[in-house]
Order: C-alpha cells, then structure tokens, then sequence
C-alpha cells in the first residue's frame, strides 16, 4: 500500500532562448529554425510537474530589459535558458542581475556532429548553442552571481541531458515548496539537545520558508472534542490497521501487541492533527512538548507518532524532538519523491560492517520494504509518555542522507552521502531501523561523517540522489559537503 501524496508537485519554470538579432536578416528562416528548436526544449519541460512559461527568443538588450517586468511578474522558481545559436551576453546580463532565482544554460545542439562535407554557416549557427555559454558564465560573475551550472548535449536522443533536465525540473520542484512553506514549531527544545536549536529567522533567511510558533493547545483544542467513538476516529483506526501490522511482541519486555486504547489513542491524535494541520494551514511541524504527567495533554503530545508518520508519507514532514532543520531536510526529500524518514545512527554491526539507520518515528511509510508494524509500547526510552509506535525496514537498494546543520557563523550546511540499504534483522523494538552499509567501511564513513560536525538527525530517503541535494544547496546558497566514498 502506499499513501498518496495531498498536494501535487509543482513549480513555475521560464524559459526564454538567445540569439543575435543581426542573424534574422542575414540567414533567411533561422529565427524560425531556433523557435523549432525551443519548441522541442518546452515540449521535455511538459512531461513534468510544472508550468512553462515561455518569453521567446531574446536577442539584443532591449529586448532583456523588457523582458525583466515580465519575468518577475511569473513567480518563477527556475530560468532555463535556452543557448539555440550564438548570443552577445546583453542578452542575459541585465537579467542575471535582477534575478534572484537559480539560472541553468542550456547547449543542445541538434547534430551530434557538423556535416563537414556539406557543412555551411547556417549549418554550424544552428549547432552553435555552446559557443555564447562561456561568455554569459564570465558575465554572470562580473554581475555578482554564481557561475550557472550548464546542459550540454543533443537535442534529441540524448539521454544524459535527459535526466539533467528532469533533475533541474525535480529542483524546482523543491525551490517552489521551501518558500512557500509554513513550517510549524510547537512547544520546546527536548532538554540539553544543544543541536537542536535553531533560529526561526535563518530558517526564513536561508530557505523562505515562514516558521509558524504554534501552541499544543492548538492541537489539544481538537483532540478534547473527540472520543473513541466519534466517527472520525472509528475511520481512522480502520485505517491504520489496514496499513499497518500488529505482531505479537518478541524479545523487548518494553514491547507489547498493540492495544485497543493505543489505537484508539493513536487514532484521536491523528485525527486531532490533521485538524490543526488544516485550521493553521501547515506544510509541516517540529514539535516536542512533555506536559503535566498523567494529564490528557501529555497523552495527546506523546501519541502523535502514527499520525506523524501517515502525514510525513502524504507529504507533510512532521519531526519529532523540535528539529526544524530535519523537518526541512524531510521536505526536501519528499519533494524529490525519495521519502525523507527522520533518522539517527543506532548501533553498529561490526560483523555485516553496517549501521542500523532509523527512530522511533515519524516516519515515510512509502518508502518501507514491507508492511509496517505497530507495537505498543510500555514506555518510550528517554522521553514521558508510552503508547503506539512505528517499526519497519527501509527498502532495500540505494539510500542517500541529508543532515541540515549549523556552523560556528550560525549558517546552515548540508552534509550528505550516498550508501546501501541492506537486507537483515532489526530489533523489535517499535522503532524504525535499517542496516545502511557505507564505502570504504563502516568505521571511516562514520568518522567522516561525524568530522563535518552534524546534528545528530537526518533525514533518509532512497535511490542516490547525492548530487542533485549538491545542486539543491548550490541554488540556495547553502555550504554543503558530499561525504567521501573511497
């Protein structure tokens, strides 16, 4: 089973082409010929999940100045564009300049080689997308930007360029959510959890998400109408136990068949959550919050897991423990629909060189390699409170890591890597754990993971996907450091 996303990807793309004006007359249909070419170029973007705005060819400053209204106008979270033939870089420098949004240039030239034999000048201006492309990087850095990454290949059958469109279009997709994101953070840091802290303010800074402070009375004004009988809550026990396995307990006494109050409690606070996540329209929530012991407002904080992990699979990134910085990392890696778990390294396994990856929740239900289990618990290690819990293996195959830290000048950094998820016993302990093997072996890559000075969160997704997150941090000013294979 799999839980479907609530709300679509989307992102809102430009994409204008150059070219040198003086061309037009010179070479009768080569205007008409790069339109063709952009056509072709659109026509990749539409298989995707955004909207192409198209400005056409701009080919003289005049033109880039009027085309920079117009442009900001769209709301645009990517700019392609589109090198058909060569250009002067007036064509791009006023609008490098305004735009504060990620540039890709783009080179795919319709030959794969010249018709030497038959070769002309109209032949080489319709392959000459290259040509411009080291002239607009200079003119990029001489207007204060970063280089702009670059696409280069054939227009057609040419599956490399193919998979770096998608992979920018898949960015995209992030870049449109972070800023638009309302991310709620509710109640407080889980005492002495130095990395937790983060400053809502960089938080905006650095990704335009806005950080909604919430209250658990928020919640709790829901869940105090609900009882174990109200309809809503009867829907929603059928459908956790229909997406979930309830085993009998094994070897941890902490550990029991889940019970008909944990479900019902479970249940309560899900609904209750989904009601708060709708009232203060939230994109997601860092929480931690322990309560008066025995009260039904410690109930309810402390039951949110199976709900967490139903809306972290449906797209809202929910994090426990007040991490606002792996509820982010969540996002960004649900918007590459590659999950994103909220995880942390448990005990190593010296004898298959692994370590268990995992938590005690919430969880990306999607990306488990069988159903997932609930089991009560009698008491959750380290923090108040007891109830359901999430357990289940990652898929096996590839699996990437994204830790979102801070470093001493209080800017974020993303530490990243690329490793296995491997088949194999996990503790039935009502938490989520996988075994994640890493090259060279497990020793060095935790050492140089830990050298980067990370939080102790991350979030898990699978496929590797290192150097599109690289991309992604690239885009959004980010320091980040692709942890060392070999």
């Amino acid at each position: 089973m799999k839980i479907a996303r609530r709300k679509t990807l989307h992102a809102n793309i430009g994409v204008f082409g150059v070219g040198l004006d003086t061309y037009w007359n010179q070479f009768y249909g080569l205007y008409d010929e790069m339109l063709n070419k952009m056509a072709v170029f659109n026509a990749k973007l539409e298989k995707f999940p955004v909207t192409v705005h198209d400005f056409g060819i701009i080919d003289n400053a005049e033109k880039a100045y009027a085309v920079l209204p117009e442009l900001k106008k769209a709301d645009l979270d990517l700019l392609f564009v589109d090198m058909v033939t060569y250009a002067t870089s007036s064509t791009f420098g006023a609008i490098v300049r305004e735009m504060n949004i990620p540039a890709v240039l783009v080179a795919l030239q319709p030959l794969s080689a010249m018709d030497y034999a038959n070769a002309c000048t109209y032949m080489q201006l319709c392959n000459d997308d290259l040509c411009s492309v080291p002239e607009f990087t200079g003119v990029a850095v001489r207007m204060g930007k970063a280089v702009p990454p670059v696409i280069l290949g054939m227009l057609e059958n040419d599956p490399v360029a193919d998979v770096e469109i998608a992979e920018w279009c898949r960015v995209a997709n992030v870049l449109h959510d972070l800023k638009r994101a309302h991310i709620g953070h509710l109640g407080h840091v889980l005492e002495a959890m130095l990395d937790m802290h983060t400053d809502p303010a960089a938080v905006t800074a650095a990704f335009g998400s806005h950080v909604v402070q919430c209250e658990p009375d928020h919640i709790f004004a829901h869940y105090r109408k609900l009882n174990a009988s109200s309809a809503e809550v009867k829907t929603m026990e059928r459908r956790i136990l229909d997406f979930f396995d309830t085993p009998a307990p094994k070897s941890d006494p902490l550990t029991e068949k889940l019970t008909a109050k944990d479900l019902s409690t479970a249940a309560c606070a899900a609904v209750a959550l989904e009601q708060f996540i709708a009232e203060r329209k939230l994109d997601g929530l860092a929480y931690y919050y322990e309560a008066e012991a025995g009260s039904d407002m410690r109930t309810l904080m402390t039951n949110l897991i199976v709900g967490n992990s139903l809306l972290t699979s449906a797209g809202f990134p929910m994090c426990g423990e007040y991490d606002i910085k792996t509820c982010l990392a969540m996002m960004i890696m649900d918007r590459l629909d590659i999950g994103g778990s909220f995880a942390e390294f448990h005990p190593v396994d010296f004898s298959r060189d692994t370590v268990l990856v995992g938590h005690d929740g919430p969880h990306h239900l999607n990306i488990a390699d069988r159903k997932p289990v609930i089991r009560s618990l009698k008491k959750y290690h380290g923090k108040p409170g007891s109830g359901a819990s999430v357990e289940f293996n990652i898929k096996t195959g590839p699996i990437t890591m994204l830790g979102i830290t801070v470093n001493a000048a209080g800017k974020f950094k993303f530490v990243i890597a690329e490793g296995e998820s491997m088949a194999g016993p996990i503790p039935p302990t009502g938490n989520t754990n996988t075994h994640g093997k890493f090259e060279p072996d497990v020793r060095t890559f935790l050492k140089r993971w830990c050298a980067e000075g990370p939080t102790h969160h991350f979030a898990l997704g699978i496929g590797h996907h290192a150097e599109t997150i690289k991309k992604l941090a690239d885009c959004l000013e980010i320091e980040s450091i692709i942890i060392a294979k070999g």
